[in-house]
């Protein structure tokens, strides 16, 4: 699992950038907060936080449990079940992974880049399931997974060298890319290739093969993959599936072009 996300305490401002950071900080923790635990890492005045945290209860975007810890609140599944659900660009892209899918046998991931994370905007499961780390709405790493390298691969230079130069490495398998240079070296090769591999970076014995999705107006920056277990996928598998995920790319994003019309 990814380490519980850092929330600076001047990353927030505002009433809203506040309330925001709290939901992040308590829905990334890997349990219930209590006060004392929140007040330590966001660094506000006791009374404020109280008032702040009691309006996130009021609203149903945070829970406050018998033993006094604050957990996330119900209203988020809803929020979250509703955005997905109206999200257009899962809209447009589903058919496309559900052929993806059938053709492969095995799990299809749409991502998109948000920051230094990959959001996994949806999940076809494969024929023969395979518990692994991925779920809808999760974040992950961009540098140990493969939407997210291929995500990387289509951003300009500037904005590639300063994203990568911004991020702190952590080792989840003894694959993992753990510094800025291995990673731009990788994404040089990917640009090349068109499609990038993750060889266990992220998860032990889960391999995969990912294409980036192009929109000229960077309207949307990330991926799709095909997902597997490493016993059964390897890297050879990958690469024969490599021209129809480009192409299912491809495809994702003339339909995207043609639902969403010219920008102004």
């Amino acid at each position: 699992m990814a380490p519980r996300k850092d929330i600076s305490r001047e990353s927030k401002t505002g009433t809203l950038g506040k309330a925001m950071g709290l939901l992040e900080l308590v829905t990334h923790a890997e349990r219930p907060m209590r006060f004392t635990d929140i007040l330590a890492l966001v660094g506000q005045p006791r009374g404020t936080l109280h008032r702040q945290l009691g309006h996130l209860v009021e609203e149903g975007l945070l829970e406050f449990d018998v033993d006094g810890r604050y957990g996330p609140g119900l209203r988020l599944l809803d929020l979250a079940s509703r955005s997905w659900a109206k999200n257009e660009f899962r809209l447009i892209a589903e058919p496309h992974l559900r052929h993806l899918q059938q053709m492969s046998g095995e799990t299809v991931h749409l991502g998109v880049l948000r920051e230094t994370s990959i959001i996994y905007l949806d999940k076809i499961e494969g024929q023969q399931s395979v518990r692994m780390y991925s779920q809808i709405g999760n974040a992950s790493p961009v540098y140990c997974t493969g939407v997210g390298k291929v995500a990387l691969s289509i951003l300009p230079d500037d904005a590639l060298e300063t994203l990568v130069r911004s991020l702190s490495f952590h080792s989840f398998t003894p694959q993992t890319l753990v510094s800025a240079e291995a990673l731009l070296t990788e994404v040089a090769a990917i640009r090349k290739a068109g499609f990038a591999f993750d060889r266990e970076e992220h998860e032990p014995g889960i391999r995969c093969v990912a294409a980036p999705i192009r929109m000229e107006d960077g309207s949307f920056t990330g991926g799709v993959s095909i997902t597997g277990p490493a016993y059964r996928l390897t890297l050879e598998r990958l690469e024969e599936w490599a021209a129809p995920l480009k192409q299912t790319a491809e495809s994702i994003a003339d339909a995207m072009r043609v639902r969403l019309g010219p920008r102004r």
